[in-house]
């Protein structure tokens, strides 16, 4: 069963089965970012976060493109008009859902079906897994018309990417195709489009059995402990454990139950079926 959340037509949104499938829908403008996309998108995230039948959101693109980054007219030329107040507000707008997306309360899976440049960049690393279709297009273009890519794009090249490959992408400004975003790590998969909503599907719904305070805790982590000492992130660790116990004691005493006294699951091959409980 699925069901269209009632959003504007700039952002579309369907549950199906526990996924919420969010997408740009821009197709004429191969869903660049513009102000009022990214506006939207602030109140769909908010929308779908603690919704009960949403386990995983996945963001992709309608038509030929995931997104082209920020729309050159509307998010620069007409912002930058309107003078520094202009400029920060547009750059409020669309941090800020990133940065939203980055710490979303459920998982999150960029589905990238085609062109993803620039600021394109910043929801795709907002996302804790990412697909990609072989035909899919990665660019940092700014290059090409006299600008650094910026609002992120470089730290996620950094970040993503080793750096010889990180700055070969941003200074030369060549597209690569979804195969070569998968080896430069960019994204975890690459395979064909007509594949990737199949692929994408069977991996939100091994993250849906799993338990979702457990998920929350463990995709903040991997974005903590990064930039921490070993031993600052073995102690943020053993308190980040601590307080996900305070949500949900009970659902890892379920699991160890099921492996220890039932010997119905292996942890290492599987999860356990936290629709049970003791009793």
């Amino acid at each position: 069963m699925s069901e269209t959340v009632n959003t504007a037509d700039i952002v579309t949104a369907e549950i199906a089965d526990g996924i919420a499938w969010v997408r740009f829908n821009r197709p004429e403008k191969r869903n660049a970012m513009s102000p009022a996309l990214n506006r939207r998108m602030r109140e769909v995230l908010d929308e779908l976060e603690f919704r009960a039948d949403v386990g995983v959101l996945v963001l992709t693109g309608e038509g030929s493109a995931f997104t082209a980054g920020m729309d050159l007219k509307e998010y620069f030329r007409e912002t930058e008009a309107k003078g520094l107040a202009g400029v920060r507000q547009s750059q409020r707008e669309s941090y800020g859902w990133w940065r939203r997306l980055r710490w979303y309360q459920k998982p999150t899976i960029a589905m990238v079906n085609g062109w993803c440049f620039g600021g394109g960049y910043g929801p795709l690393f907002a996302c804790d897994l990412a697909f990609a279709a072989d035909e899919a297009k990665f660019g940092l273009s700014e290059i090409n018309w006299g600008i650094l890519p910026g609002g992120g794009a470089t730290k996620v090249a950094v970040e993503l990417m080793p750096f010889r490959q990180a700055m070969y992408h941003a200074m030369l400004g060549e597209p690569i195709d979804g195969k070569k975003a998968a080896e430069w790590g960019l994204v975890n998969e690459s395979l064909p489009l007509e594949r990737l909503k199949e692929r994408v599907t069977e991996v939100a719904k091994v993250l849906l059995a799993k338990n979702p305070v457990a998920l929350k805790a463990t995709k903040d982590a991997v974005r903590r402990v990064g930039i921490m000492a070993y031993d600052e992130a073995e102690d943020y660790l053993v308190r980040a454990q601590e307080a996900a116990n305070s949500f949900d004691n009970e659902g890892r005493k379920e699991g160890i139950r099921q492996f220890i006294d039932e010997k119905a699951y292996k942890p290492g091959l599987g999860a356990y079926d936290k629709a049970r409980t003791q009793g």
